[in-house]
C-alpha cells in the first residue's frame, strides 16, 4: 500500500467516525388543560409506549410537573415534539413537549 494512504488512514479518522451521537430526552410537562387521557393516548400514539407505561408515565407529568417520555438522537426527538405539538393543537389542547440533551 503506498505511503500516502497509510498516513490518511489515521487513529483520528476512525474515532472521528465511530463517535456517539448525542442523545435526547424527550419531555412532557404538566399543564392544568390537557386531559390524562390525551397524554396516555399521546404517549401510546408517538412514544410507542404500553398503556401502563403511558399511565405511569402520565402520572409523573401529573404529579411532577415533568416526565421523561423517551430518550433518542436529535433528529427523532425533534420529530416526536413536533408530532405532540400538532396533535395537540389539532385537539385543541396546550401541551408542552420539550428535548434536553442528556
Amino acid at each position: 500500500m503506498p505511503e500516502y494512504i497509510e498516513e490518511f488512514e489515521s487513529d483520528v479518522l476512525f474515532k472521528d467516525e465511530l463517535k456517539e451521537p448525542r442523545k435526547y430526552r424527550v419531555l412532557l410537562h404538566n399543564d392544568d388543560y390537557t386531559s390524562m387521557e390525551f397524554v396516555i393516548a399521546i404517549l401510546m400514539q408517538v412514544f410507542r409506549k404500553t398503556e401502563e407505561e403511558s399511565t405511569e408515565i402520565m402520572l409523573k407529568v401529573h404529579n411532577d410537573g415533568v416526565g421523561v417520555c423517551g430518550v433518542y438522537t436529535a433528529e427523532v426527538a425533534e420529530t416526536r415534539v413536533e408530532m405532540v405539538r400538532q396533535l395537540a393543537q389539532q385537539a385543541g389542547f396546550p401541551l408542552k413537549c420539550t428535548i434536553e440533551e442528556v
